[in-house]
């Protein structure tokens, strides 16, 4: 009997003991690394980033060097997914985040955006034949290292995550054709994709954030922002008047995988005066505005990539 007090004294004692606390991660997008990554891409150095140029092939050693430190790993044998744009030799730079989870990380969530942009201009303005694409879309491309620095330090999504940077946007969606069709024909569970573009100003009098291409096309705007608890994203008039849904990388996964496949944007041009322009620089950028929006925008794809069931749906499912 006294042996089995005492054993029983040992037992509550051992768990009465303070567990150890489980530390939280706590990462948050910062403006000026945002800046920090606009600021190279649409300097004068990089030349506009158009395909097959020296500007690109610099951009794509930065954002490689950046998933490198992060520890996102590529998801081919390198980085680089090479493809033809006509005669030109291009490449999507790709790195790829696996699922914590057995069962879902065989779906995938592509987190994506256009790196490169048209180089030089044929006509100078004040001197400058740079189109620089800050706002096009070295904003977006900001957004996707961001969320892959988030998510490789926060390492809490079940399901497995690819960060894309596409070339040849500019020349015809080359670059996400390309893949997209790739994939497809790998045989991948794509569950979505978000693609970013434009997101460096702000709208001045709309009471929603940013706007999703192809709005009604799937439940992705409305699950956004019941994810977040707010209204950031909403309905654009102007997106839906000139089809935006299928003038970004969105719509080549749409069109191979007929799943939510949709372009986040803060611009819909009816709130920047440099589309394709030389001013299109990066002390035009409103970066507060951009972390915000970023870091709003996490929970949801947080939300997107732990789900146990697929909530992203296309309005006729």
């Amino acid at each position: 009997m006294k042996r089995l007090i005492f054993l029983l004294v040992a037992i509550l004692i051992i768990n009465c003991k303070p567990k150890p606390e489980v530390k939280q991660v706590v990462v948050t997008i910062e403006s000026n690394e945002l800046k920090e990554v606009v600021s190279y891409l649409a300097s004068d150095a990089l030349t506009g980033r158009d395909t097959g140029s020296e500007g690109i092939e610099q951009a794509a050693t930065y954002i490689e060097n950046k998933f490198k430190k992060y520890g996102v790993k590529p998801y081919y044998s390198s980085y680089r997914d090479n493809f033809k744009a006509g005669e030109i030799d291009a490449f999507n730079v790709v790195g790829f985040l696996e699922g914590t989870d057995n069962k879902l990380k065989e779906d995938i969530v592509i987190i994506g955006a256009h790196y490169d942009h048209i180089g030089f201009r044929g006509k100078k303005v004040d001197n400058d034949s740079i189109g620089n694409g800050a706002n096009d879309n070295a904003t977006g491309t900001s957004a996707v290292i961001a969320l892959a620095k988030y998510f490789s330090k926060k390492k809490n999504n079940k399901r497995s995550l690819m960060f894309v940077l596409f070339s040849a946007e500019e020349r015809g969606l080359l670059g996400s054709k390309h893949l997209a069709k790739k994939l497809k024909d790998e045989n991948i569970s794509l569950y979505t994709m978000v693609n970013f573009e434009m997101i460096g100003v702000p709208f001045e009098s709309r009471d929603y954030t940013a706007f999703v291409t192809g709005y009604d096309k799937s439940n992705m705007a409305e699950k956004i922002n019941a994810y977040t608890n707010s209204n950031l994203i909403g309905f654009s008039d102007i997106s839906k008047k000139y089809n935006l849904f299928k003038a970004s990388d969105n719509y080549p996964f749409y069109n191979e995988f007929k799943v939510p496949s949709q372009t986040v944007s803060s611009c819909d041009l009816s709130n920047f005066n440099y589309y394709h322009h030389v001013d299109d620089e990066a002390d035009k950028m409103n970066y507060e505005h951009m972390a915000s929006l970023i870091n709003r925008i996490i929970p949801a794809i947080e939300k997107m990539t732990n789900t146990a069931t697929r909530e992203i749906k296309m309005k006729n499912e």
